[in-house]
């Protein structure tokens, strides 16, 4: 969903190009180590985060991680970066560029878990190339995540589900968690699963929570 340009957002941006990437230029590789202060901490990714509620809560609540929001929206980045900032979180940056180049903004096997929360399901036959879960994206991931790495995958979209399981299984991925009731999952997975803004909205509605997690064997 495309946010409403808001111009506080635009200029918080321009005003922490320490805690922000603004399409920066994917022919020269970022120093991540650079930007965290505890660049030894492990890394973990979200791709397309919204408003930012499921990464700002997770880097919050694991301190001893480091990670990275990429968002294509400069409103959304603007918000996930006001969050950043009230609540101090030192080990979250924030993209703001397209995934499809996300292997040239990340290094080979420096990532330990990508996160694909409620992305579009582009329905149309001919947008399928857009879609997160179709084979030119997972061989990005593929590259940036480390040999024993892995992809997180949500959404509320049965047919995006479904493609997603066929696309990454002719991949040759392996799934280590499949769910089509996320929410009514056996307690101790509910209780470890952090909600977005949009997983709340719609479990709210009474609508099942598709998931999956899946890795890429051994490299």
């Amino acid at each position: 969903m495309r946010l409403r340009n808001k111009p506080w957002a635009v200029e918080l941006v321009k005003d922490h190009p320490e805690s922000v990437l603004d399409r920066p230029d994917p022919e020269v590789k970022i120093d991540w180590t650079s930007r965290f202060s505890k660049p030894e901490q492990p890394l973990e990714i979200e791709v397309g985060s919204g408003k930012g509620h499921f990464i700002t809560t997770l880097a919050e609540q694991h301190p001893e991680r480091n990670f990275v929001a990429v968002e294509l929206q400069i409103t959304a980045a603007g918000i996930i970066l006001r969050t950043k900032l009230e609540k101090r979180l030192d080990n979250l940056q924030i993209l703001c560029a397209d995934a499809a180049a996300l292997d040239s903004f990340f290094a080979p096997n420096s990532t330990n878990v990508i996160y694909l929360n409620f992305s579009d399901p582009w329905p149309k036959t001919r947008h399928e190339k857009r879609r997160l879960t179709y084979q030119s994206f997972l061989q990005r991931y593929e590259k940036v995540l480390m040999a024993d790495g892995h992809l997180e995958f949500k959404t509320d979209n049965a047919g995006l589900f479904a493609y997603s399981l066929k696309s990454m299984n002719n991949y040759g991925m392996h799934f280590d968690f499949v769910s089509v009731d996320l929410h009514h999952e056996v307690e101790e997975i509910v209780a470890q699963n952090v909600e977005t803004e949009y997983e709340h909205k719609f479990a709210a509605q009474g609508n099942p929570i598709y998931a999956l997690h899946a890795d890429f064997g051994v490299k």
